[in-house]
């Protein structure tokens, strides 16, 4: 089966349904370019001001990829849009993070560099109120082989107020 490169999403009527999607894609985001300026207001916003992320002229001397880079963490925390943009749940009112399993980060972004989601439903299962799913996201770098990471991010959803 050939893999799409056309974003796409998938839309469930009921969350319960989101378990005949486990194993499958459901989704593939549009790209998103990770500039300079979003390196930095990240840099401030979690006080990580590592040479490599910020400085320019350094990163060019020094780095290895001779270009600031992305923090892994920044990439990550797209995994929210990224699910969102992939997935719609017509029943859900509420969605809560709970948590990720196994993170890793195989390749650097570097800035200027556009990403994007491609997600997987890995399980689900009926909890009180809702369901808990697991998602893995892939975070492909445009014209790279490896992505810049890839996550296992578990949400909780609920189909009526708790």
């Amino acid at each position: 089966m050939e893999t799409t490169q056309k974003p796409y999403f998938t839309t469930v009527d009921k969350l319960v349904n989101l378990k005949d999607h486990v194993g499958k894609e459901i989704g593939l985001t549009p790209w998103v370019t990770i500039t300079q300026e979003r390196i930095n207001q990240f840099a401030e916003t979690t006080e990580d001001r590592q040479w490599i992320h910020i400085d320019e002229a350094q990163s060019a001397a020094y780095s290895p990829y001779k270009k600031t880079v992305a923090h892994g963490f920044l990439v990550l925390s797209l995994a929210s849009k990224f699910s969102y943009e992939t997935l719609s749940m017509r029943d859900v009112v509420m969605g809560v993070n709970y948590g990720l399993d196994k993170v890793r980060f195989p390749n650097a972004t570097k800035s200027g560099a556009n990403i994007r989601g491609r997600v997987r439903v890995l399980s689900f299962e009926e909890i009180n109120g809702g369901g808990k799913y697991k998602l893995e996201i892939v975070f492909e770098i445009e014209g790279e082989e490896k992505p810049a990471c890839v996550a296992e991010f578990i949400a909780l959803a609920y189909t009526k107020a708790v």
